[in-house]
């Protein structure tokens, strides 16, 4: 079980070209997750922009990439005073996997200067439910690998689904803490921003939630500490669901935005999500 910095490690191969190791550890059942390949992709964009940190990245994922070697190749779009623009594939065995606009800025720890987004209220972490590495709620139990290396505690009212009870609002809310004990950073908040267990739980549909794309924004750099995510949907349509997420620091910041379109896998015969159930 490799630490973030390790499991994101970019080895260079040639002129804006980089090895990589995409560690299994980071997945939901076999599946890697969405928010880990964005920052595999973004820190080797990194390393070809002029600027320091990343502060905007949209990515699609045309094919799911599986554990093992892969590259990421980088090529810079702009650079200027106060910004970088790159664009960034991950490829395996000679197939795009994910296709990342990247853009690269320098971030601070400031106060916003003006926001209308009130600050998360949760209990304290102590009091939340921590997401196990096996998920044995209603439907088939599987293993989510990722909960052992991000720790996430579910707010005790959103949990009901692991009993059978989902609340039917479509809203999640967690802490989330690095296992290998370090802070928040431009990268891994990538991760935060796509947490586990999906909102689909919370409307009682288990299963794997694939992300067909994902946008991020990072607004400021995060205090050391927990981050506490609030994840809502917006609407299933045709076996596709929207989520937002947005994530604050431990000073109550907004460190983070996020929206993705995913697939959600819908029971046989439900085409819509059914309340009485």
């Amino acid at each position: 079980m490799g630490t973030f910095s390790e499991a994101t490690a970019v080895t260079p191969v040639g002129e804006n070209k980089f090895d990589v190791e995409l560690d299994g550890t980071w997945s939901i059942s076999t599946k890697l997750h969405g928010g880990y390949l964005l920052a595999v992709v973004a820190r080797a964009a990194g390393e070809v922009a002029e600027h320091p940190h990343l502060t905007a990245i949209s990515g699609a994922f045309p094919s799911a990439p599986e554990p093992g070697p892969a590259r990421v190749e980088v090529e810079l779009l702009n650079s200027g005073r106060s910004q970088s623009q790159l664009r960034a594939n991950l490829v395996q065995n000679g197939k795009v996997c994910l296709a990342a606009l990247v853009t690269q800025g320098i971030l601070t720890e400031n106060d916003p200067t003006w926001t209308s987004v009130e600050p998360l209220d949760l209990p304290p972490e102590s009091e939340c439910v921590r997401t196990p590495s096996t998920f044995a709620g209603p439907g088939d139990p599987f293993a989510i690998p990722l909960m052992d290396v991000v720790e996430t505690r579910l707010v005790p009212g959103d949990a009901g689904f692991a009993v059978g009870r989902p609340s039917g609002t479509g809203s999640l809310s967690t802490y989330h803490r690095l296992a290998d004990g370090m802070d928040w950073d431009p990268l891994s908040l990538l991760v935060a921003l796509d947490p586990v267990p999906p909102i689909t739980f919370d409307l009682g549909v288990p299963g794997w939630v694939p992300t067909l794309q994902m946008s991020a924004y990072i607004r400021r750099l995060p205090a050391p500490g927990s981050v506490k995510v609030r994840m809502t949907g917006g609407d299933i349509t045709g076996n596709r669901l929207d989520e937002t997420a947005s994530a604050w620091d431990s000073k109550d910041r907004l460190v983070g935005q996020a929206v993705q379109f995913a697939g959600v896998r819908m029971p046989k015969g439900r085409s819509e999500y059914d309340h009485s159930r």
